[in-house]
């Protein structure tokens, strides 16, 4: 991740497509997160495409997880996680703040 390199922060950079978040990780994220829990569904065609309701969603982290569990492709990127904190990293201007 580019802003973590600029910073000289230390990362794992994870390929959610090829190592997706198990349960417990997405569950994990959820609870550090400080953002809105809906903001982790991409509401893309794909969310459209399997005629998903967004208001499932809102404030309900159940559900967040297991939609992400069965539909990878949906996590919104980049989520950035710092011990036990986890953001969404959009716009990458907010990495920065969180990474210092």
């Amino acid at each position: 991740m580019a802003v973590a390199e600029e910073l000289g922060v230390e990362h794992k950079t994870v390929l959610y497509m090829k190592e997706p978040p198990d349960r417990a990780q997405l569950e994990k994220i959820v609870a550090g997160l400080e953002d809105p829990v809906e903001d982790l569904v991409r509401k893309d065609s794909k969310f459209k495409k399997l005629e998903l309701d967004p208001d499932t969603y809102v404030g309900n982290p159940e559900a967040v997880v297991e939609l992400l569990v069965e539909q990878k492709a949906l996590l919104q990127r980049p989520v950035v996680v710092k011990g036990d904190k986890a953001i969404i990293g959009r716009p990458k201007t907010r990495i920065a703040d969180f990474l210092s």
